[in-house]
């Protein structure tokens, strides 16, 4: 059965880097490779769910390094170490990091299978709250000032009077924006809209 996703090899021993490249696309997935920490970061991320396959020792920045690098600048896709000198410090630290597997050479194909799909799996999962959340930002976009104002008020759990009485607006007013936020947020219920507001941290952005 093919598999979809692309799987991104950063190793600096070509043998072992075209070795994964056949076995990566034996299963249908699409593969890039690449021969150092700085070849990857210069070319461009995979519009798909992606993974990386990272060798822990390369000459320059290590895995580990771009590991931290990346996770700090918060576009770190979901990473599978692979190493000939890992030991139990090393595995600690990729794992806390966020590392999905750390498999120490010479490892089995199917080990790296598991760990390849459950990566993609993580990344395809990313990329679809991404756009939910793209999705919600626009429609919040499309709320006016007084609209957003009340919507703010009523995610605190505040009824349409006490939400009225904080705006300095009457009741029918903020009845009448409370139903526009519902339309056009696509809210179903409040707990809908609650749910929405706090995936957009409305509350600290109103603070």
């Amino acid at each position: 059965m093919s598999e979809s996703g692309t799987v991104i090899v950063v190793d600096d021993d070509q043998s072992l880097r075209e070795a994964l490249e056949r076995l990566l696309r034996s299963v249908g997935y699409d593969v890039i490779l690449f021969g150092s920490a700085a070849e990857f970061r210069a070319a461009p991320r995979p519009p798909s769910p992606c993974c990386l396959v990272l060798d822990v020792r390369m000459p320059g920045r290590s895995g580990l390094d771009l590991q931290q690098e990346m996770t700090q600048s918060g576009d770190a896709p979901p990473i599978i170490f692979i190493s000939g000198h890992g030991d139990i410090p090393m595995t600690v630290k990729a794992m806390k990091a966020g590392a999905v597997e750390f498999l120490p050479k010479p490892f089995r194909d199917q080990e790296l299978l598991d760990a390849v799909a459950q990566a993609l799996v993580r990344d395809a999962a990313r990329q679809a709250e991404e756009a939910q959340i793209e999705t919600l930002r626009a429609r919040l976009a499309s709320l006016t000032a007084r609209e957003r104002q009340v919507m703010a008020e009523v995610v605190k759990g505040l009824l349409n009077k006490q939400v009225a009485a904080v705006l300095g607006v009457s009741e029918i007013t903020v009845k009448v924006h409370r139903g526009q936020v519902m339309r056009k947020m696509g809210a179903s219920s409040m707990a809908d809209l609650v749910r929405m507001a706090d995936r957009l941290d409305l509350a600290n952005s109103q603070a």
